[in-house]
């Protein structure tokens, strides 16, 4: 009876069988990749799996269990020199299966074995929510743009009156100016006039009979 026993036996002894394992396992972790039936597959994938792990502990111990498996020293070296750097990021899950199809001649269902490559895992940025602040600087500019805008509009008004306020008093000064030279000229021509020689004449011989009248 097989109490608690791990494995298939696939109706061969056990000596057969870790022969044909070791012989896979060499071969899949030579290639990378081999093709075989669907129960064979499953049951490689314990002995590749361990393999590995053995590989990424990395000590001399490790590699003493793993040669003990492998057939070729070559592809132990290789191991425990990729599979470090190639599986860091991830602890299990080392193969994968793809089924093909059937095999000609007994319809055996037939299987892809292969190393994978697992991707880098990609580091969860955590946005942060910014919540939502009323801002209260928008509105007092707002609230100043207006009020120099109706600043300036009550201004304009005030700024004509008292542009044509001074144009007036700058206006009334100059004419006043104009009609005090108007009268000046005026004074100075009619002194300037030459009077009447009768008129001078007649006003002497008057002067002498009057002085006359008087002695």
């Amino acid at each position: 009876m097989r109490h608690r026993k791990s494995g298939v036996k696939l109706n061969m002894t056990s000596s057969h069988k870790n022969a044909m394992f070791r012989n896979m396992v060499t071969s899949l972790l030579k290639y990378d990749r081999i093709q075989t039936t669907d129960a064979k597959a499953k049951e490689l994938r314990r002995w590749a799996d361990h393999i590995i792990t053995l590989a990424k502990r990395g000590d001399l111990h490790a590699r003493r269990q793993a040669m003990s498996i492998v057939r070729e020293k070559a592809v132990v070296h290789k191991v425990f020199e990729e599979a470090p750097k190639r599986f860091a990021t991830v602890s299990g899950g080392y193969t994968r299966i793809v089924k093909i199809g059937r095999r000609p001649g007994d319809a055996a269902p037939v299987s892809l074995i292969e190393l994978i490559t697992p991707e880098p895992k990609k580091k969860k940025t955590t946005k942060k929510t910014k919540t939502a602040t009323p801002k209260k600087t928008a509105p007092k500019k707002k609230a100043e743009k207006k009020t120099k805008v109706a600043k300036t509009e009550t201004d304009a008004p005030e700024a004509s009156k008292v542009t044509s306020d001074s144009v007036e008093e700058t206006q009334a000064p100059s004419e006043a100016a104009a009609e005090e030279t108007v009268v000046d000229v005026e004074k100075k021509a009619a002194k300037a006039k030459p009077e009447p020689e009768g008129k001078a004449s007649v006003s002497e011989d008057e002067a002498a009979e009057d002085t006359e009248k008087k002695e």
